[in-house]
This record gives structure tokens, C-alpha cells and sequence, in this order.
């Protein structure tokens, strides 16, 4: 029978995130452990404890008692973002039926898979890929070539992600390095893997002075938990004696980055003897983690029951890829370790870009929920301010930063910024922005941050520029990008995406060519900086119908005029009726690109949105995507000589440019997933954004006020 339920007696374990998905099974269910006794537990569930800690004894007991399965449960490999004492969910756990990948002391499902020993596997839902893997007959799963690649693979992209069990840690540079490094790492007194590691608190300081003997002309790096340091916990090394010798390590550091700079590493049973061992550092053990008598380390104790002699990647390959067990943060389902390797490292791509002290100015107070989380990351401070007044008030560092929206900011601002020699980072919405309007208050699912520039302003450089003018651009993000392309197209998604699903319906007769005029703002931004002749839509129209008198020309508003929220822009009236055949309000613009031949604009992301259909775009202006050698345009710009691919512009333009938001997480995410999940809300949503006809005058001056003061 399949087992449909687990059992716990720990309201810690019960309360995990996900627990279920990690298990494999409906439902996960507490019990009180004084009443487990009185109860018989149903057959189809089994109990899970967490560890080798006392309070699972009652667990155990339990689960001999109605002979049940129990199966231990740890923190992954690679677990989180940040730290489980800060509530940072799991993304990967172990789940062992024999015992604990850190107890020495006895087999654990960990070992027997490093043994080739797939003997009495139990038929439960988190071992189907042992089960699958100890399939293969008279074959040890890993001689697999090509799970051995994807160890490989994975290896390579933790080391270069600098990836590790936690990983909000920033990098620290150790100095210059004039001597043979040695790493002793110290562990936190209490910790399990010490006991069960059959090592004690005096291996701490046997491996400190054999460090010492054994290497009497290196410097001697002990790394302090900072715990320890800072006197919430206790640790074991004694680092009094020889003080000329040994440098302290207590800050925060990310593990990879400092495991690079050492050259050798001395351990108890610390995972960091592991990640030494994936960089190709000689390690020696003072005790048995579970990466010990494989022949990888140099072990001080014996460790009978390894057999094998096994390679980094085998290890990895039984460890990370076959033992432990991932969930996808968005979707709440299970996954592969590559999945999971992307989304840390792309957590820790945009914490790195959001170092420094963030002054941002004049952010309404809606914006700032949503542009706080955009600049997450554990090594930055952000701060709201209003005037440049209080950024000098606050005694700016080195470090400082300020985050303005687009264009916005005061003479005072940038004379501050020039002064002190300040960056300015400029904030924009993404490409893929919402469903409904940003000016209907609906938070955004991608920005760019531009460091340079920003992009709809050609007057000068933005990082946008510089990536299609320099990136290589690699097969794979290509490739990435051209399923891009073919999902958004498929999906109808635009920047903009509204619930309501209505054809084209026109009277251009056969053969006669049929162009889209996309209105804009007019008091846009990209208008008054990237335009140079023609800055209105009426000229627009009219420069349109002078070069194609006999097209049918489709003019469709922007929806920021139509619904009433901007006034930047000219409403339909004779003169706009005169110079196209037909003004569209109520369909998508993925309709109307779709029937169109030719896309006329001034800078509109529409034009750009043409191309991803292989439509043919001229432009008035210089929108970011013209002057690549993908569109007809009246304006050049000779910083521009680089003749594109579609593919690069958009891997460019959607992939390396803009970060992407999972709003339920709040952690970044990839454009991939914000596509599914703005289709799913758009497939869900019943509620046409574009204004209602009975919406009164006033109606419209009381949300302007509203707007004026939370949006800005």
C-alpha cells in the first residue's frame, strides 16, 4: 500500500515549508506525543524525527511499537538562502531510513549508496530514485557517465556560484598571501555531527596543534563560528598559544571564497572539509564526516565499513544528487539539484548587485513595498528619503547609492551626487511588467535598475547599450532566448496583459498592407528624450500616412490615456480619426500585432514587441531597440555599430537586463517563471483594466490625488 501520510511528533518538523512535497505525500500530520501511545496510528503513514536529537526517542518508540517506518530527516547540502534560524525555508532536505548521513556510528542510507548497497530499500515515496537507481542490473549506479557528468556540471556551477549550505554570506578577501595557507575550522560546541563523527571536544585541539607541527612555516587561519565570537554560543579551539602564528576568522564569510584562498584544509566534521574537497584542496579529517574513507581525505580515524574508493564526483553524485531531495521554491513540487543551483545563484547575482547603502528618493509610499524588495540583499542598507538635505544628513560612506525613478531626479540631487561622488541608479518598470496597468496600482513582476543610463534615453549610454554592444552572447543563452521568444508570442503576454480576449476585426480589403500605430504618453520620458522631430501622436499619424497613402493604417491608444490615469497624450478626436482607418480601445495588442504587416512608432515598447513576431518595425525615434540593424529608422546613433541577432537583442533585453520578481516569495526569479505566472493570473482574471465608461470626471481627479501620493 502506498503510504499517503506522514507522522511527527515534533510541531517543529510539522510546521516546515513544504514538508509534504519533500516526502512525497498527501498530507503530513502532528502528533501529541503523551497521547501517541493511546492511539494507534493509521497504516498508511509512516513518522519522521529530525536527527539523531533526544526529543525523536518518542518517535522511535512509537514507530517500533506499531512497527512502522521512521525515516530521519536533515537540513541539505545546499539548504536555503539564508539561515533556518532566521526562517529561511528549506529548499532541500535528507530524509534517511537507516540512519544519518553525520552518525558514523552506524550505516546510513548515504553510506550504503557510496557502498553500492541498495539492499532492502523501503517502498516509500522519497526513495524512488534509489529505487529507480538500484534498478539497473549488476551495475553500480555510480559508474553512470552521465550522472557523473551532471555531478561535474554541478560541481562546476557551485564553485564558480559560490554556493554552499547557506548562502547570504558576502565575500571577504584574506589579503595579499605571502606563505602557505592552512584552514583549521572550529564547530559550535553541542553540534551532533561531533558526537556522532565519533570525534570529541579535544579533536579541536589535536587538529589545531598537528596544523601547527605538521606545518611550522604557514600561516594557520582558524576559522571561528560568529557565534562564538560573539558569545552566543561556545566553541572548542583553543587559540591563546601561539597567537603569532594563528589568524582568527569570525566574520561572515561565504565558504567557497574562503576555501579559495587557503591551500589546505583541517577538519572535525565540518561540510566545509566537503566543499574543500569539490575545489581540489587536500583535506584531513579528525573525525568521520561522511565524506571520510572514500580516499579523497586524509583521515585520522579508521572508518571500516567505507569499502570503496570513490572519486569527488561519485561522492557528490550520492550525496547531493541521489540522497537529498529539492523542492522549487515557486512551485511547491519537487526537483533536480540543478533547479536549485539557478535560483541561489541568482539570489546571490542580484544581492551582489545591490550592495551599498541604497538612498532612494522620491518613492511614493506604494512604490516603497515593492522597490524594497527589488533591492533585497543581506550586504546592503535602504533608506527613503526626499530630499538630498537628508542624504547629507546621514553622513553618506563610501559605499553609498542613490535610486531614483527613470529620470526624476532634482538639480539638487545631481549636484549632491557630483559633489560627493555618488552613483545614481536609475529604476524603471521591466518589459514583462503586470497584469493590468502600473498606473491601476498593480505592483510590478520585473524592473531594470540601470547603473549607466537608463534604457529609453539614447542621449547617453545604459547598461542595456553596453550588453548589446559587448556581450558575447553564448549558444545556450541564445537558445534560452529564442524559446523566449516563441513562449511570449504563443502566450500573447505583452508588457501590459489584460483579461479580455477579443479579435481583431478590420476592413482592410485583400492585398492592402495593414500598419499598427501604437499611441504613447506624450510627455513620456522616452518621447521628450528619444525623439528628436516628431514627439506627438498626431504627427505620428500624419508622417505615417504621408509615406503609406494607400495602407490601412490601425491606430490603438496607449492604455494610460484610455484609462484616464496619464493625460500626456492626445484623446481620439477628428484629426487623430482622419489620419488612420481605424482606432482599436479594446483589443490586445498581441491581436493587433498579429494581423499587422508593418509597426510604425516613435519609441514604443510595441515596436520591440513586433520584432519578437518577426514583423517588419520603422521607427520615428530612437527606442532602445533600433540602430541594431533589426529596424528602419529615421534616427542613428553612432554609439550603436554592432549589427544584431534577434536572439542577442533579446536575450539582452530580457534576460541580462531586468530582474524578475516572484512577488508571492519575494525572491528573484527567472523571466521563464514570471511568463508562466503572469499566463496563469491572465488565464484567471475575470476584470477588464481599461476604464469603464461610467467612471465620472471627479472620479478620475479623486484617483489622480490618490495616485499622486502612493504611486508618484
Amino acid at each position: 500500500m502506498t503510504k499517503q501520510q506522514a507522522q511527527t511528533f515534533s510541531f517543529g518538523i510539522y510546521r516546515t515549508p513544504r514538508l509534504a512535497a519533500f516526502l512525497g505525500v498527501k498530507k503530513t500530520a502532528w502528533q501529541i506525543p503523551i497521547l501517541s501511545t493511546l492511539f494507534r496510528t493509521k497504516n498508511d503513514s509512516f513518522i519522521v524525527g529530525w536527527g539523531k536529537k533526544q526529543n525523536t526517542k518518542q518517535a522511535r518508540h512509537n514507530a517500533q511499537l506499531h512497527n512502522q517506518a521512521y525515516l530521519t530527516l536533515e537540513d541539505g547540502f545546499l539548504r536555503s538562502v539564508g539561515l533556518g534560524v532566521n526562517k529561511s525555508p528549506p529548499l532541500s532536505i535528507v530524509i534517511d531510513d537507516l540512519g544519518i548521513y553525520y552518525d558514523a556510528t552506524q550505516p546510513s542510507r548515504v553510506e550504503n549508496i557510496l557502498n553500492n548497497d541498495y539492499q532492502h530499500l523501503p517502498d516509500l515515496p522519497p526513495f524512488q530514485q534509489l529505487i529507480s537507481a538500484s534498478s539497473i542490473a549488476a551495475q553500480d549506479p555510480l559508474d553512470d557517465s552521465r550522472l557523473l557528468c551532471r555531478a561535474k556540471t554541478c560541481i562546476d556551477q557551485i564553485i564558480s556560484n559560490k554556493l554552499s549550505k547557506y548562502n547570504d554570506s558576502p565575500e571577504l578577501n584574506l589579503g595579499t598571501k605571502n606563505r602557505y595557507r592552512v584552514l583549521v575550522i572550529d564547530q559550535t560546541a553541542g553540534d551532533l555531527s561531533i558526537q556522532y563523527g565519533q570525534a570529541t571536544a579535544e579533536s579541536f585541539n589535536i587538529m589545531l596543534q598537528a596544523a601547527l607541527d605538521e606545518h611550522p612555516d604557514a600561516e594557520i587561519i582558524v576559522k571561528i563560528h560568529p557565534d562564538v565570537i560573539a558569545g552566543k554560543k561556545q566553541g572548542h579551539l583553543d587559540t591563546t598559544s601561539s597567537m603569532d602564528r594563528i589568524r582568527l576568522i569570525s566574520d561572515n564569510i561565504n565558504p567557497i571564497h574562503l576555501l579559495q584562498q587557503v591551500d589546505e584544509v583541517y577538519a572535525v566534521t565540518s561540510q566545509l572539509g566537503f566543499e574543500a574537497l569539490m575545489l581540489g584542496k587536500s583535506v584531513t579529517c579528525f573525525g568521520i564526516p561522511f565524506y571520510a574513507g572514500w580516499g579523497l581525505t586524509n583521515d585520522r580515524k579508521n572508518t571500516p565499513r567505507r569499502k570503496k574508493r570513490r572519486s569527488i564526483e561519485q561522492l557528490f553524485a550520492a550525496a547531493y544528487i541521489l540522497y537529498a531531495h529539492y523542492i522549487d521554491p515557486e512551485t511547491d513540487t519537487r526537483c533536480e539539484i540543478e533547479h536549485i543551483i539557478t535560483h541561489l545563484a541568482l539570489q546571490r547575482h542580484w544581492f551582489k548587485q545591490n550592495r551599498g547603502t541604497l538612498y532612494c528618493i522620491g518613492f511614493g509610499i506604494w512604490k516603497r513595498g515593492y522597490v524594497r524588495s527589488y533591492l533585497r540583499s543581506p550586504w546592503n542598507r535602504i533608506k527613503f528619503v526626499d530630499s538630498a538635505q537628508q542624504i547629507m544628513r546621514d553622513q553618506p560612506k563610501e559605499d553609498a547609492r542613490i535610486v531614483v525613478w527613470g529620470t526624476r531626479e532634482n538639480s539638487k540631487i545631481s549636484a549632491l551626487a557630483t559633489r560627493l561622488n555618488i552613483p545614481i541608479w536609475r529604476m524603471e518598470d521591466g518589459f514583462l511588467r503586470s497584469i493590468g496597468l502600473g498606473s491601476d496600482l498593480t505592483a510590478p513582476a520585473s524592473l531594470v535598475l540601470d547603473k549607466t543610463g537608463v534604457y529609453f534615453d539614447p542621449t547617453q549610454p545604459s547598461d542595456l547599450e553596453i550588453i548589446l554592444q559587448q556581450e558575447p552572447f553564448s549558444t545556450a543563452i541564445l537558445s534560452r532566448a529564442e524559446h523566449l521568444r516563441k513562449t511570449i508570442v504563443a502566450s500573447g503576454l505583452s508588457k501590459y496583459n489584460f483579461s479580455q480576449n477579443k479579435p481583431l476585426v478590420h476592413s482592410a480589403v485583400p492585398g492592402q498592407r495593414i500598419i499598427l500605430v501604437p499611441g504613447q504618453v506624450e510627455d513620456d520620458a522616452s518621447i521628450r528624450l528619444g525623439c528628436f522631430d516628431i514627439k506627438t501622436n498626431l504627427d505620428l499619424l500624419k508622417a505615417v500616412r504621408e509615406r503609406s497613402p494607400n495602407a490601412y493604417i490601425i491606430y490603438k491608444p496607449h492604455p494610460d490615456i484610455l484609462s484616464g490615469n496619464r493625460k500626456g497624450g492626445r484623446r481620439i478626436d477628428a484629426q487623430t480619426s482622419a489620419n488612420c482607418n481605424q482606432v482599436i480601445t479594446d483589443t490586445p495588442i498581441a491581436s493587433c500585432l498579429d494581423l499587422a504587416d508593418e509597426i510604425h512608432t516613435m519609441t514604443s515598447l510595441v515596436g520591440f514587441e513586433a520584432l519578437l513576431r518577426k514583423k517588419q518595425v520603422i521607427t520615428y525615434g530612437l527606442p532602445f531597440y533600433a540602430g541594431w540593424g533589426l529596424t528602419e529608422d529615421r534616427h542613428t546613433s553612432e554609439r550603436r555599430t554592432r549589427v544584431l541577432e534577434l536572439n542577442q537583442l533579446i536575450a539582452g533585453t530580457l534576460i541580462l537586463y531586468p530582474r524578475y520578481l516572484n512577488i508571492a516569495t519575494k525572491a528573484f526569479t527567472t523571466p521563464e517563471s514570471t511568463i508562466t505566472q503572469l499566463k496563469a493570473s491572465l488565464d484567471k482574471s475575470q476584470e477588464i483594466h481599461i476604464r469603464p465608461p461610467w467612471v465620472t470626471q471627479q472620479t478620475s481627479k479623486l484617483k489622480h490625488f490618490i495616485q499622486g501620493v502612493l504611486f508618484r
